[in-house]
């Protein structure tokens, strides 16, 4: 579905007209690639990593089903490809709504649209096209702070988080962990380190996509379900079988377009720990970090952290993203956070009667269930959808 142009002066010059087109179908998204793939080169951020095409094209793959469906806003300025709101709709308890495509498994939420002085005037035309796709609802995941796609004035807050980082000429040193940690964290770092070769010769390595890469990234997520499992901890994203399926897939594609890199610790052969990160412009993003509960007590997570912070260093990044939350052994190797928000924007008068009512209510008690849910119960839940 293609709209009019739009054009507007200002002052004595006249700015170009801007097109827009809803895109509606996966074939319509695939022929797309080239001119997205143009407009990231152009405008996109390293914390848009998830825009990328091939990051979004394997989760349409894998999480894309009957009950959604594709709807992409394209605008074009004299033809060629200037913003992109990368969409999805579906129905839900009687209501149409619309979503940045990539939920769950990507952890930010953005648009791309490039740089230009008419860059508000895109985005104002973006906003007026959504208004008229006739949803009730945009929900808006994970929005950071720095995001090209403004915070609207009558979204309603679901949530607020903090995505830390760490500054890695701050954290890393060729004997570990950096004189930014505590002199006793640096102690500990190397006890943990003979711990640990006290049950088997230590290897670390790196890998970038490939048959190898997919093997490890699903022993990866089988590995942070079981962890979950024994410390009887609740994460429907991690259970669901599509998570695995969709970091197998995307670690297996040597074309390597969405930047994947993985770090393994082994002991005695076997990997402990595995650490499944994302690259893009200098900038780490760690999204799966793994570790064998059976390794626990010689702190295989905080050695693995580390050893992911060496990792991404060398392959030149100057930031490594912990991803929202912020938990608090995140939050021992940050250097600074950035907000991030769950958003919702009414679109109808059901979309502004559930705004006003539901949304408010409904998150606060979801997550106070889940807290009081027995840890024996979590953990059988977690183990059948293993």
């Amino acid at each position: 579905m293609a709209e009019a142009g739009i054009r507007r002066p200002t002052g004595d010059a006249v700015m170009a007209p801007l097109t827009l087109e809803v895109l509606t179908d996966r074939a319509a998204f695939e022929a797309l690639k080239p001119e997205w793939d143009a407009l990231f080169s152009r405008a996109g951020m390293p914390q848009q990593l998830f825009l990328r095409h091939a990051f979004l094209r394997h989760w349409c793959d894998h999480y894309l089903d009957a009950r959604s469906r594709i709807s992409i806003l394209a605008g074009r300025s004299e033809g060629r490809l200037v913003m992109l709101w990368p969409l999805v709709r579906r129905r839900s308890l009687g209501l149409d709504i619309v979503q940045l495509m990539g939920a769950p498994v990507a952890q930010f939420g953005d648009v791309l649209v490039e740089p230009s002085p008419d860059r508000q005037r895109w985005l104002d035309a973006g906003w007026a096209a959504l208004g008229r796709l006739g949803a009730d609802l945009f929900e808006i995941r994970q929005l950071r702070a720095d995001a090209a796609l403004p915070r609207p004035g009558t979204a309603l807050l679901v949530q607020r988080q903090e995505a830390p980082f760490a500054d890695l000429a701050q954290r890393v040193s060729a004997e570990g962990p950096s004189m930014a940690y505590p002199a006793r964290e640096r102690s500990n770092y190397r006890r943990r380190m003979r711990r640990l070769a006290e049950r088997g010769e230590l290897g670390f390595s790196a890998l970038t996509p490939g048959a190898e890469a997919r093997t490890l990234a699903t022993m990866a997520v089988a590995m942070k379900r079981k962890a979950l499992a024994r410390h009887g901890i609740l994460a429907p994203t991690a259970a669901d079988p599509r998570f695995q399926d969709f970091f197998a897939a995307l670690a297996g594609e040597e074309a390597d377009e969405a930047g994947l890199r993985l770090s393994i610790i082994t002991c005695a052969g076997s990997p402990i720990g595995i650490d499944i990160s994302f690259d893009c412009m200098g900038r780490s993003f760690g999204h799966v970090i793994a570790s064998d509960p059976d390794f626990d007590r010689e702190g295989i997570g905080r050695i693995l952290i580390h050893q992911a912070f060496v990792g991404a260093k060398a392959r030149g990044s100057a930031v490594f993203d912990l991803l929202a939350p912020a938990d608090t052994y995140k939050l021992e190797h940050a250097d600074g956070t950035v907000a991030v928000y769950d958003l919702a924007v009414p679109l109808s008068w059901r979309g502004r009667l559930v705004c006003k009512l539901a949304l408010p209510r409904l998150r606060p008690t979801f997550k106070t269930l889940a807290k009081r849910l027995p840890a024996a119960w979590v953990r059988r839940w977690l183990k059948a959808g293993s």
